[in-house]
């Protein structure tokens, strides 16, 4: 059976394991049931995700022209403390980012290849650390726009990575940490801006469960645009990456926007 269409990151559905799904224009796959199935993957072009030309795409699924343009690609993205829209200032677009960033947001601990800090919108949970790869997770504070939650996650990254190191996650190297002791070490840590959400027995800690069958002992990024066609045996799937038996993973979420053939 064959599938074709523009990747996308993988949807998901919280439960154990986790569900995954990949998702095109007229059709899905249930990743899951792939498991312990060989599948190949083809590249046939590229198309914007967002002004829908066959243009090379050059980050985040976006060709140069729209990736320098567009609103939902500002730095405020990657950097929530640049956040303007609660001063009513514009980076792109103000009405975008005014819905965007003035809106409930999370400043959270996450467990993957490490203690990691982040942001992301209280509507993401808990597909923000599923994507991420991390086995456990804690919100440390939810403040009402993504300002606040940037100054804070800058505040917290003298102690802690805001990065996940990706080639640990994927072979399962988690270390053993008390994310509850951890939140609870943070009170003078946190902007007195921000004081007033932390609550030390609000504790919400999520455990996440991915679906694999065995993890590899060293791992190779599948490139595309360096090796257009691959098949191998479908053995895992962790945050946004896809594993396979030799070792080789591939990361739907760096190549979106590539349109692939897919076959079972």
């Amino acid at each position: 059976m064959t599938y074709e269409g523009v990747l996308t990151k993988m949807q998901t559905e919280f439960s154990n394991p986790i569900q995954y799904y990949l998702v095109f224009e007229n059709s899905f796959l249930s990743l899951n049931q792939l498991l312990d199935k060989s599948m190949e993957i083809n590249f046939v072009g590229y198309q914007c995700l967002n002004c829908g030309k066959k243009k090379k795409i050059f980050r985040q699924g976006f060709c140069y022209d729209c990736f320098m343009s567009s609103a939902s690609a500002g730095d405020w993205i990657m950097k929530p403390e640049l956040s303007t829209a609660h001063l009513d200032i514009e980076d792109r677009d103000l009405e975008y980012e005014k819905k965007v960033q003035l809106q409930p947001h999370i400043v959270y601990l996450a467990l993957s290849s490490d203690v990691k800090v982040g942001v992301t919108r209280k509507t993401q949970v808990p597909t923000r650390w599923i994507d991420q790869g991390a086995v456990q997770a804690i919100p440390i504070v939810e403040v009402p726009n993504r300002f606040l939650a940037g100054i804070t996650e800058v505040a917290l990254k003298n102690h802690f990575a805001d990065k996940t190191n990706w080639q640990k996650m994927l072979k399962n190297e988690t270390p053993e940490v008390d994310l509850l002791k951890e939140k609870a070490s943070l009170k003078y840590l946190i902007p007195k801006e921000v004081q007033e959400y932390y609550d030390v027995d609000k504790n919400d800690l999520y455990e996440l469960h991915f679906p694999v069958l065995e993890y590899p002992k060293k791992v190779t990024s599948l490139n595309l645009d360096k090796s257009p066609n691959f098949s191998g045996k479908l053995t895992g799937i962790k945050g946004q990456y896809l594993l396979f038996e030799d070792g080789t993973v591939f990361n739907v979420r760096t190549f979106e926007g590539y349109v692939v053939k897919i076959s079972i």
